[in-house]
């Protein structure tokens, strides 16, 4: 079975999780984009408790559990912030929509 693992971080990790990822092994490719954060006012800064969000970079990564576990565990050693969370989801289906000849 597949997994997708969303990893929301600090901007500031931004290109070192792109680095790390592109040197993992068994991962295809992923997705990052900009996301804000709401909640859990304590970590965020007295601007961004004003403001009622952080910016986040979230990475979203799709791989079979054997692979994820240990790529949790290798995110871990590498990043060692307070600052990164993770949430798993499995994947049902996934697939490329193809176009026909006819079209």
């Amino acid at each position: 079975m597949e997994y997708l693992l969303r990893l929301n971080i600090p901007p500031n990790l931004e290109e070192d999780v792109v680095d790390f990822l592109l040197g993992s092994d068994g991962i295809k490719g992923f997705q990052s984009l900009p996301v804000r954060g709401h909640g859990l006012a304590g970590a965020m800064s007295i601007a961004e408790q004003v403001a009622g969000r952080r910016q986040r970079i979230q990475f979203e990564i799709m791989l079979d559990a054997d692979r994820l576990d240990a790529l949790l565990q290798r995110l871990e050693e590498a990043f060692p912030v307070r600052d990164a969370i993770y949430w798993v989801t499995p994947i049902v289906r996934s697939g490329r929509l193809l176009a026909t000849a006819d079209s």
